[in-house]
């Protein structure tokens, strides 16, 4: 691999690899998924689209934003796993027995960390409300928090009014492309909560062996979550994970009008990313990838990086060409912290989507005094 910088393009980094003939690979048998996304989380690529920003009913789907937020918040210390919580005599009266249940009693008291494995395992739709309201006090609060969070991560096409994914009017909506950034948030940040939680087959509540409905799970190799769902309105849905040799694929699948279906989709789509792709070394976090210009600062440029590993998938079997260009708004003015998101890396394999990484500083720069302005402005002469 070889890097250049291009002075008459802004910083570029072109990175170019031994010319191939471009292949592309057939693509996967998924054809009961009318939404369907396969992307490799290792990479950032994705790597079969079908109507991926079309807006869908996620069912239970719904779940895992509801896990993402009670992961932030106990990794913020406002919520404890152990701690007892009583069930609101209004939400056991409501959801309990309503769909798939943990059959939540008024005032029972039960274990954050029993409520989640309700949320995560047995698609429970009492424990996600009432780990809602022990959590934020309130199910507007909590669809606050959702909606906060899924803006944080870029779902630009989802909305939840929801914390279980029960029909509420069309008022909950997803895209398959959100959905993905999701769960790859989830198995990305929260690594341990995911590990504790997603990964279960099975659990007991009652005496009463609760099963998850993952189309995966014991059936596909690596496969370690993440959520289905199913109503009458959204068909069935899926949001999965599965990692092997270190490389991770997230799939959806949406409005598939079977549990067969689903399910065979699913395996379609992750037994094809791990045949048709191969994956290769490409960035290390830390590594310099290229130097972004700064107005008015100490020094005249930063070093950016990824901000984590990198691979590269290519169709199986070839070597392509390819080519890579930081993008950014500029100029970039002083002060810059270190670990700002200031630029993106664009990527083109030959035959293939261009896709983005993000790229972060390396090192803080401070706005530069009267005499750093001078010096800076006599060496810009003699570029």
């Amino acid at each position: 691999m070889r890097l250049h910088a291009k002075r008459w393009l802004p910083l570029a980094l072109l990175i170019v690899a031994a010319p191939a003939a471009a292949k592309q690979p057939a693509p996967p048998s998924a054809e009961q998924a009318p939404i369907a996304l396969l992307v490799d989380a290792s990479s950032g690529q994705m790597l079969f689209a079908r109507r991926a920003e079309a807006r869908f009913l996620p069912a239970s789907m719904t779940k895992a934003m509801t896990a993402l937020v009670a992961f932030d918040l106990i990794r913020a210390g406002r919520l404890d796993e152990q701690a007892l919580v009583a069930v609101p005599p209004a939400t056991a009266s409501r959801l309990s027995g309503k769909g798939t249940s943990l059959y939540l009693k008024p005032n029972e008291r039960i274990r954050i960390a029993d409520l989640l494995r309700g949320v995560v395992t047995a698609s429970a739709n009492d424990a996600a409300a009432v780990l809602a309201e022990a959590a934020l006090g309130s199910q507007q609060a909590w669809h606050q928090a959702m909606n906060q969070r899924a803006q944080a991560l870029g779902m630009t096409g989802s909305h939840f009014a929801s914390a279980n994914g029960l029909p509420d009017g069309g008022k909950t909506y997803v895209t398959a492309a959100d959905m993905a950034r999701l769960g790859q948030a989830l198995v990305r940040e929260h690594p341990e909560l995911y590990q504790r939680y997603f990964r279960a087959r099975e659990m007991t509540r009652n005496g009463h062996r609760l099963f998850s409905r993952n189309p995966l799970s014991g059936v596909v190799a690596g496969a370690d979550g993440i959520k289905t769902g199913h109503t009458r309105e959204a068909g069935y849905t899926f949001l999965g994970s599965v990692v092997r040799d270190g490389r991770r694929l997230v799939l959806v699948v949406g409005t598939t009008p079977s549990e067969a279906a689903r399910a065979k989709a699913s395996r379609d789509l992750v037994e094809w990313g791990f045949a048709a792709w191969d994956s290769r070394p490409f960035l290390a976090a830390g590594q310099e990838v290229g130097r972004i210009r700064v107005q008015n600062g100490t020094a005249r440029e930063v070093p950016v990086t990824v901000p984590r590993d990198y691979s590269m998938a290519v169709p199986s079997g070839t070597n392509p060409a390819f080519r890579a260009e930081i993008h950014y708004t500029g100029p970039v003015r002083a002060p810059i912290a270190k670990g700002a998101p200031i630029a993106t890396l664009e990527v083109q394999i030959e035959g293939q989507p261009a896709y983005r990484l993000p790229l972060l500083t390396t090192k803080s720069v401070t706005t530069a005094g009267p005499i750093d302005r001078i010096v800076n402005g006599l060496l810009g002469l003699w570029e």
